[in-house]
């Protein structure tokens, strides 16, 4: 019996050591491996900046209500401000529209949309659906743009209606410039009590 005992208790020992042993190697096994990442490329990394640059414009431009399309400072008579002259908020869209299918379509080949004689745009675009539709685009124009990059290519010069430029330039100035106008036209939602989407998003009061 003393024997039996014993046997009994070894064979719980050795079942409970080998459930441990399996239960510990479970929790320390390796996770699964995710496949590898793309390596970056000029064309990945310019259509990034595009991707970015294109959704808070196009959300700022979306934000502001149609009767506020033709917003300017200069009507709310700020003291000491001097804004006599400067772009309506509808203006500001179509400025940047526009230059985005002067740089970007220099490398596509896609020609300025009929009715462009400066730089903010067709005269006849009033409506705010007509204007945000100009903007997305121009847009679709640099994507289009940035996927002819080549590590190759990347300086050859390009013909403009202001000269030659490098391919590069073309296709990466585009987004400081839609830049610039994206700050001016964040004062201008927050004149008339609008918080940018991006800053809502981000659930922050200070872009």
């Amino acid at each position: 019996m003393r024997v039996f005992a014993a046997l009994v208790v070894a064979g719980y020992a050795v079942g409970a050591f080998a459930q441990a042993g399996g239960t510990a190697k479970e929790k320390t096994s390796p996770p699964p491996q995710q496949p590898p990442q793309p390596a970056p490329t000029i064309v990945n990394q310019i259509d990034r900046q595009i991707t970015l640059i294109e959704k808070e414009f196009v959300e700022a431009a979306e934000a502001m209500p149609d009767d506020k399309f033709d917003f300017t400072p200069e009507r709310i008579n700020l003291q000491g401000s001097d804004y006599k002259g400067v772009r309506t908020f509808a203006l500001e869209v179509r400025h940047v529209a526009t230059a985005n299918y002067f740089f970007w379509g220099a490398i596509t080949g896609d020609k300025m949309p009929e009715g462009v004689k400066g730089p903010n745009g067709p005269e006849n675009l009033t409506a705010k659906t007509d204007i945000i539709k100009f903007l997305k685009d121009s847009f679709a124009i640099g994507h289009k743009a940035a996927a002819t990059l080549t590590a190759q290519n990347l300086n050859d010069n390009l013909k403009t209606l202001r000269g030659e430029s490098p391919r590069l330039y073309l296709a990466s100035f585009p987004v400081a410039h839609a830049f610039d106008h994206y700050g001016q036209m964040v004062e201008y939602l927050r004149m008339n009590g609008i918080v940018p989407p991006a800053t809502r998003q981000q659930g922050r009061a200070e872009r």
